[in-house]
């Protein structure tokens, strides 16, 4: 699963991965902490385990 994602993805990346939810939704999921992450800069980076992790896999 998500084998043609790189193990750490951008929120663009995780939203296309978790259904193709909206940025909007993308962005509260990492802001309320939902989903783990970290920032380089501005942007966040998330590693494919954080998401397998939320979706309960």
């Amino acid at each position: 699963m998500f084998r043609d994602y790189p193990d750490v993805v951008t929120a663009e990346q995780m939203c296309q991965m978790l259904g193709g939810i909206s940025i909007k939704t993308g962005y509260e999921l990492l802001r309320t902490k939902k989903i783990k992450s970290f920032t380089v800069g501005r942007s966040y980076r998330i590693p494919k385990a954080f998401i397998l992790e939320y979706m309960g896999i």
